[in-house]
């Protein structure tokens, strides 16, 4: 029997999604990203934070190179339009994800890296995009969200000359938002998964769908946006217990850094 290229296991309301082609690298397949999307699809039902996570040596080395070398050009752009909707069932979905970054997170890994909403990489990960040193571009949306989080200036960089970076570099430029000792990448993201499944349902949505279009409109758009998701989520049953919590000194108060695992 053919191995499942992309496991999924449930820790209370955490969804973990692993891709599980070691042998490869976890390379992105045409089967791998189908089961991805399937994957995706049936935790986006379920879970309230999904953790996605490479099996074996590393996150992901990115395109399955030898499935793309015999495409044609027409061909190629339709697999991209494929990644940009797969990757875009994770990006716009209702559930936050978090990416556990170990080892490679190269090329199409990377892209799907940057569809998660946070990143959690330990001491092991190494970015790149070597599209550029293999006579290639980039295909799953790159352009737009490596783009965003790097700048297009360093990402022109990467791409023009293989640069990488490694944890606390990318840290530094904003690529991920956590970084902890080797092996400790899955650990981290999880505890991030179970605070953020914890979050109300109406300011997930206002992060997840209102945040990111938000970065595309006028100020003053963004802004009368802003004040309608406000409205929205503070009226809420959920908004109005919390805050009760809060006020009645049964909430803790956000005064310093916290520390892993609390």
């Amino acid at each position: 029997m053919t191995q499942d290229p992309v496991s999924l296991d449930y820790a209370g309301p955490v969804a973990l999604i692993g891709l599980d082609r070691p042998d490869k690298r976890n390379a992105i397949s045409d089967t791998l990203l189908a089961a991805l999307e399937a994957r995706l699809v049936e935790a986006q039902q379920r879970a309230r934070a999904i953790v996605v996570f490479g099996h074996g040596p590393c996150f992901c080395a990115g395109l399955d190179l030898s499935e793309h070398r015999s495409r044609t050009a027409e061909e190629v752009f339709h697999h991209s339009r494929g990644w940009h909707r797969v990757f875009r069932t994770l990006r716009e979905g209702p559930v936050p994800a978090i990416a556990a970054v170990h080892g490679a997170c190269v090329g199409g890994g990377l892209e799907l890296a940057a569809a998660c909403h946070i990143r959690v990489a330990d001491t092991t990960a190494v970015f790149a995009l070597p599209e550029g040193t293999r006579g290639i571009f980039v295909g799953g949306g790159a352009t737009v969200h490596v783009a965003r989080l790097l700048g297009a200036a360093r990402m022109t960089d990467m791409m023009l000359t293989g640069r990488t970076l490694d944890a606390v570099a990318a840290e530094r430029v904003g690529l991920v938002t956590y970084v902890e000792p080797a092996g400790e990448a899955l650990v981290r993201a999880r505890e991030v998964a179970a605070r953020v499944a914890e979050a109300a349902p109406l300011t997930v949505m206002g992060v997840l769908q209102a945040l990111p279009r938000i970065q595309d409109m006028a100020e003053s758009d963004g802004l009368f946006v802003e004040s309608l998701v406000a409205a929205l989520a503070q009226t809420a049953p959920e908004a109005e217990r919390r805050l009760a919590a809060f006020l009645e000194k049964r909430a803790p108060k956000a005064i310093r850094p916290q520390e892993p695992g609390e």
